[in-house]
């Protein structure tokens, strides 16, 4: 077959047989250029971009890189430094020198998701059913009216409302069919996460860098807003309503704005081809400062990296999967409703929200085979509790498109006073905060309906930006965490947590009298511990007292997301731990006492208090315990001096008169 080659010498042709080795194409090219550095040719089907350097292809043949009969190739490389012997023009000798410093391929070396794996594992195509008007063939033969389609088919996404193709459907729309003596993974990775900034050095090396010097071979192409065809994620569900509900009760009780980062993982999502789903299983608040009609929040948050790790002992293993905020305000008509400020006459996400999700996106990018890189794009997704038309609250989820990504990496957009405006920043060539611009359009249907192209400067739309991601809840809820009563962290004033706290609970459901499941014990009180100790604050809370060490708390993380608590075994391993033991022996003390045989008065009739069962104790204990912490009656004040309780409303007591 026939091969073309670009480069700084001129263009070439050479011919090729479909199996020869690509150590053949690297001594053809040597031998066009003998001044060039093996180490550094570079090999692309593009004019700029796609650059994949020839020594990570070592081994390969040209049909499994999926060369072709009359193919370009664009070949770059750097000069050699100082004079050295000539290059052999031989093939034996051409692939000792471009295998001499072969680096692994990056892409090859990544831990893709779970789900990428499974997805991967997939042939994904969409079944039909047998079309009764139009199949005339047996039960066991297929026709072009019942065929399975491939994953990315517009028909299929347009009847069923599908915007965006799934990110693994869009990777087959991208990828070509392979031979048979090529696997799908020969074939060359067919994404590139896009890159608006200066190449520096420059790939020609014939100018300073950047501000000082520029051209066509290193600056960025004109950028052209538009939809983003695909996701990263299609579908966001919350586990149970009871997450959302609890993170809204800082809301209800104090009326600012609160932040949670989505705890959970992610799973196939069978409404979309081959689609991906993000399970929200927890809401982590990190500290933050709220406000009536906004928040401050610092990044990076230090407790991120043990929440993090934390996550991922799970049985299932979570990470941070997106992040939630609040924007509700009452109506002042009626406080009970709340004001629908996020429509399509208004803003989804604000220009501000759009740079801090990509900010986001960027700083989690997600493993991918499929990229030159080894990361392309992120999964993490930005949800918003507002208000609805009717007055309620819903879940609105976004992502924010690669562009929109690469557009804040180099510094080339800021937030306008308009939400719904996104301003693209000047030019800047001063040393230290230089910044290139290119040029940016976007397309509209104009008041004639034609389709027409627009200069982006100084301002656009912000909907050019965002990616519409679908929510929802389970019709059977399953959470992985039973509970969600314990107090959330980095509430000050509103919920405090605290070790006694948590003593006090344990002591409340007798945990010290659990024994290991070999020992028997009552099975109510197994179960309410286990439910207990299935709360994600709770377990991110004790990992900070000391008293458990990180090991414990990994097996308590364990045994809180154990798929079946109702196990009467599934204790054993966290009652056995040293941490476990200990706070066992606290709760043990901190418990109230109950009245011993020994401390009842002799006589020869029995007290009246022998005949109460332990249960009425423990309610009384409780009681005293509430007592104590809610503090005196409403509207009882106990004078100081003489202790005499004053229910009038007065500044002094009304029997030594003196001051309260």
């Amino acid at each position: 077959m026939l091969i073309r080659i670009r480069s700084k010498e001129g263009n070439f042709r050479f011919e090729f047989q479909p199996t020869a080795d690509i150590s053949e194409l690297v001594s053809k090219i040597l031998e066009t250029s003998p001044d060039a550095d093996p180490s550094t040719i570079t090999i692309s089907n593009q004019p700029r971009g796609n650059e994949v350097p020839a020594s990570t292809l070592t081994g390969r043949n040209l049909q499994a890189l999926g060369l072709k009969h009359g193919d370009l190739l664009f070949v770059g490389y750097k000069a050699r430094a100082a004079p050295e012997a000539p290059a052999a023009t031989t093939s034996t000798s051409a692939a000792d020198a471009a295998g001499a410093d072969a680096a692994k391929r990056p892409w090859d070396a990544v831990a893709e998701d779970a789900v990428d794996k499974y997805w991967r594992s997939q042939e994904g195509k969409i079944p039909r059913g047998r079309d009764s008007r139009f199949c005339k063939h047996g039960a066991n033969a297929m026709c072009d009216y019942c065929m399975p389609l491939e994953p990315y088919d517009a028909a299929y996404h347009t009847e069923h409302n599908i915007k965006h193709l799934s990110y693994h459907a869009y990777l087959r729309k991208l990828t070509p069919k392979a031979s048979s003596s090529a696997s799908v993974t020969s074939v060359l990775p067919p994404l590139n996460p896009p890159s608006y900034k200066v190449k520096d050095p420059c790939p020609t090396g014939g100018h300073p860098p950047w501000p000082a010097g520029i051209c066509t071979a290193c600056q960025p192409s004109a950028i052209t807003l538009q939809s983003q065809p695909f996701r990263m994620v299609d579908h966001l569900e919350i586990a149970s309503p009871e997450i959302v509900d609890r993170f809204l009760q800082a809301w209800r009780l104090t009326g600012v704005q609160r932040f949670g980062w989505l705890i959970g993982h992610y799973e196939p999502y069978p409404d979309v081809p081959m689609g991906i789903k993000a399970v929200v299983e927890a809401i982590h608040e990190p500290p933050q400062e709220g406000q009536i009609d906004g928040l401050e929040l610092g990044l990076p948050w230090e407790d991120e990296p043990r929440i993090r790790a934390l996550a991922a002992q799970a049985t299932t293993p979570l990470q941070i999967v997106g992040y939630i905020f609040t924007d509700l305000e009452p109506t002042e008509e009626d406080r009970s409703k709340l004001k629908y400020k996020r429509h399509p006459q208004s803003f989804f996400l604000s220009s501000l929200e759009v740079i801090f999700a990509a900010h986001v996106q960027n700083a989690n990018p997600t493993p991918s085979r499929s990229s030159f890189t080894g990361k392309f794009g992120s999964r993490m997704v930005t949800a918003v509790l507002t208000g609805t038309e009717e007055g309620g609250i819903d879940v609105s989820a976004y992502q924010v498109s690669e562009q929109a990504c690469a557009m804040v990496d180099a510094d080339m957009i800021e937030a306008s006073v308009d939400p719904g405006i996104m301003r693209v920043k000047e030019e800047d060539r001063e040393e230290g905060s230089a910044r290139y611009v290119p040029d940016v359009f976007f397309r509209y249907k104009n008041e004639y309906g034609l389709d027409v192209s627009k200069n982006a400067k100084p301002c656009f739309p912000v909907e050019y930006l965002l990616v519409n991601v679908t929510h929802g809840f389970p019709q059977s809820p399953s959470p992985l965490f039973r509970s969600v009563q314990y107090k959330i962290e980095n509430r000050p004033g509103l919920e405090d947590q605290s070790i006694e706290d948590v003593l006090r609970q344990l002591a409340q459901i007798q945990a010290y009298d659990v024994p290991e499941s070999a020992h028997g014990g009552e099975l109510q009180k197994r179960q309410s511990l286990a439910k207990f100790i299935s709360d994600w604050h709770l377990i991110a809370f004790l990992g900070t007292t000391g008293l458990i060490s990180e090991n414990d708390v990994r097996v308590l993380m364990r045994t809180a997301t154990a798929p079946d608590l109702e196990n009467p075994t599934v204790l054993d391993d966290l009652l056995r731990t040293e941490g476990w033991l200990t706070l066992m022996t606290f709760a043990r003390e901190s418990a109230p006492k109950r009245p011993s045989n020994a401390e009842l008065p002799s006589s020869s009739h029995a007290p009246m208090d022998t005949d109460i069962p332990p249960e009425v104790f423990d309610q009384i204990a409780r009681e005293e315990e509430a007592a104590r912490g809610s503090g005196s009656s409403a509207g009882v004040r106990i004078c100081p001096h003489c202790t005499f309780e004053n229910t009038h409303g007065g500044s002094d007591c009304e029997v030594c008169g003196l001051p309260l």
